[in-house]
């Protein structure tokens, strides 16, 4: 089957290759010096989570501070374009971070007394890539942060999560994007180690096609070896109304076989994963095969500063919606019902209602406040007789300088409100207040 799936790649991109009749990026191309760009992030991260009904000293808090660099070279002039750059962070943390956690901050193997680990003082990760561009096809080999339904990075921790491994882009054909790659090492958030979660192989592959300005349409698949199988569809259409207003439909979709050997840890299903506290004896491994499908749609309406979206969204299989443990991206998550929690247990259904205001009227452009309620319920919880239930209670206030010497400089405060029933929580999550605090400068070099 994996071979079916590479010989249908390269079809469709030589394709591509030899179709295309428009003017080609490469052939634009300034120079290797005059495309070239470097920029650092400067980011200052807090996030603490206070459980509510667990024992004390299980609370979790991280408080640090980064500089993202990336440094990019442009491509050579030339039928064939080749390039270099850089990506990495160095970090070092703000106070004792004594009950650090959440992906934000390595920390030492060695347990403390209270069975906490020490943070790392500070820590520098990240690395090189090549890259080469042949027309409107380009082919990057190296340390990437991806953003791909089914094999994302994830950004929304301190620093990014790194994959390392090569990803071919092409736009030979007008309003067509394909993408395939392979990947061979995973690196967390709060991980040392380039291959801290032991990637074998993933294969990624998919495409998205723009049929109009208001009308588009992708697919996406990956095959992470001896772990999962997962495939998402997206279409999404805006519809123009009078007055500048807008509707939005958008559905999407997973399907997803995972391995015997795949981590499960939506402690919905027959296994969980012991990182959530439970079935520790066999280790978190599913066993036996086990599939999830999670679908959902939403509809939004904007004018002016207003957007409000309504989202309903699903789960089927033998368990929930399982993504991140298996170094298949800990942001592959491309549903609406997505904040502290994901709302994907096992057969779990979740209906949302999110808000966003844009103060620019008021004379703050730049301002936004965003605010959400999804409740869960009918979850499927293992050695549960009644069903387990969910809701979340989420605020987000970002603010980003418009202009001067400051500009694109951000605030960002989000706070969670998340509560369980007791079926649920004694498997997931606890009752749980989170926030969350980043402030980020960035500075363009060249």
């Amino acid at each position: 089957m994996l071979q079916s799936k590479k010989l249908t790649l390269v079809l469709l991109i030589n394709a591509a290759l030899v179709s295309t009749a428009f003017a080609s990026e490469q052939s634009e191309s300034k120079g290797f010096v005059e495309d070239a760009n470097g920029s650092v992030l400067f980011r200052t991260g807090y996030l603490t989570r206070d459980y509510k009904d667990v024992k004390p000293g299980t609370d979790t808090s991280s408080f640090a501070q980064t500089a993202i660099v990336k440094l990019d070279s442009g491509f050579t002039k030339g039928v064939v374009g080749f390039g270099v750059g850089v990506i990495g962070d160095a970090s070092f943390k703000l106070g004792e971070n004594g009950h650090t956690g959440n992906q934000m901050i390595p920390t030492h193997s060695q347990d403390n007394a209270d069975g906490t680990k020490d943070a790392y003082d500070h820590w520098a990760r990240g690395g090189a890539y090549v890259k080469a561009r042949i027309s409107n096809t380009t082919a990057t080999y190296g340390t990437q942060v991806l953003d791909l339904p089914v094999l994302a990075s994830n950004t929304a921790r301190l620093v990014p999560e790194y994959f390392t491994g090569v990803l071919v882009q092409s736009n030979e054909i007008d309003n067509l994007n394909l993408v395939a790659g392979k990947f061979t090492e995973n690196q967390y958030s709060s991980q040392i180690n380039s291959d801290g979660n032991q990637l074998d192989r993933a294969v990624v592959w998919g495409a998205k096609y723009t049929f109009n300005d208001d009308l588009k349409a992708s697919y996406y698949g990956v095959d992470v070896k001896d772990k999962l199988d997962r495939h998402y569809a997206n279409v999404n259409y805006n519809h123009g109304l009078k007055d500048d207003a807008a509707l939005n439909f958008d559905l999407s979709g997973y399907h997803t076989k995972f391995s015997k050997d795949a981590s499960t840890y939506s402690a919905t299903g027959t296994i969980a994963n012991t990182a959530y506290g439970t079935n520790a004896e066999n280790g978190g491994i599913a066993g036996t095969e086990k599939t999830n499908d999670i679908w959902a749609i939403s509809t939004s309406y904007s004018k002016d500063v207003h957007n409000v979206m309504l989202a309903y969204q699903q789960n089927f299989g033998d368990v929930g919606y399982d993504y991140g443990g298996n170094a298949d991206g800990a942001q592959s998550i491309y549903v609406p019902n997505s904040y502290l929690s994901d709302f994907v247990g096992n057969d779990e259904k979740s209906l949302g209602l999110q808000y966003n205001y844009n103060f620019k009227n008021h004379g703050l452009p730049g301002l936004n406040w965003t605010t959400a309620f999804v409740y869960g319920w009918d979850i499927d919880v293992r050695d549960q007789a009644k069903e387990g239930q969910e809701r979340e209670f989420f605020n987000q206030v970002k603010y980003t300088v418009q202009s001067g010497f400051a500009k694109d400089a951000s605030l960002r405060l989000r706070h969670s409100y998340y509560r369980a029933n007791d079926e649920y929580k004694s498997v997931y999550m606890p009752d749980t207040n989170e926030w969350r605090i980043w402030l980020d400068i960035p500075v363009k070099l060249f």
